[in-house]
């Protein structure tokens, strides 16, 4: 990041005296607009999704990474545990990486050093959308290569695997599609929401809505889906 800043007029650096909260559910801006001031209950109440804004020396955003609608908050490091303490006894209960990870599995989002890295391009993992072409002299870091990319064809795709029968989908397992080749498995776990095994899997570009994978030696039949499983509590398959 330093290396591209350049001759920009921007100062970046480390900020250790901020920490940052997520806040995710269907009823976690109400919940949370009725725990701090009347000014950044209204702020709340009126963000947009995606939209951050500052609030004394607050910054919330109405953004997440569970499917479900919420707020992460960066506040003072000196705040965040009496914060934490009201969110609790409003009935906010803290989850582990675990649930995080179901949630945002069944939401069809990637997580780095697992379904994206720095060799996988956003294109080849349904992040298309995040991409700004215009205007077309935007000159973005790996504009080119992206470009390249587009022009040769995307080789892959990220899409959703369900698994009808007893097993769990786990990350690296062989996906086989009949006629067409080979894919792989990057996150898989069970959905507590749709009580099936999930996956994200990487497969070629001709795969239809039929596959198997391999696990523990055995094939087992899987459904090719969208990757969005599940959003805002509702089964989308």
């Amino acid at each position: 990041m330093r290396k591209h800043l350049a001759d920009l007029d921007v100062q970046l650096s480390e900020r250790d005296d901020l920490a940052m909260l997520a806040i995710q559910g269907p009823h976690a801006r109400h919940k949370i607009a009725e725990l701090v001031t009347g000014e950044r209950g209204a702020l709340i109440q009126h963000l947009r999704p995606f939209e951050g804004r500052s609030e004394g020396d607050w910054f919330i955003a109405r953004t997440g990474y569970t499917g479900e609608d919420g707020l992460e908050i960066i506040l003072p490091v000196d705040q965040a545990c009496g914060f934490f303490n009201d969110l609790v006894g409003a009935g906010i209960p803290p989850i582990g990486l675990g649930a995080r990870d179901t949630l945002r599995l069944e939401a069809g989002m990637n997580l780095y050093g697992q379904d994206i890295d720095e060799h996988v391009s956003p294109l080849a993992a349904n992040m298309a959308w995040t991409i700004a072409w215009e205007p077309v002299d935007r000159d973005f870091i790996g504009r080119s290569a992206l470009e390249s990319e587009r022009a040769a064809g995307v080789k892959s795709k990220l899409v959703g695997l369900v698994l009808e029968e007893r097993g769990v989908l786990r990350a690296h397992q062989v996906v086989r599609i009949t006629n067409i080749g080979e894919g792989e498995i990057t996150s898989g776990s069970f959905s507590p929401t749709l009580s099936k095994s999930i996956a994200l899997a990487r497969v070629p570009m001709a795969t239809a809505d039929r596959a198997e994978v391999e696990i523990r030696g055995k094939w087992y039949p899987v459904r090719v889906v969208q990757p969005n499983f599940v959003r805002h509590g509702k089964a989308l398959i």
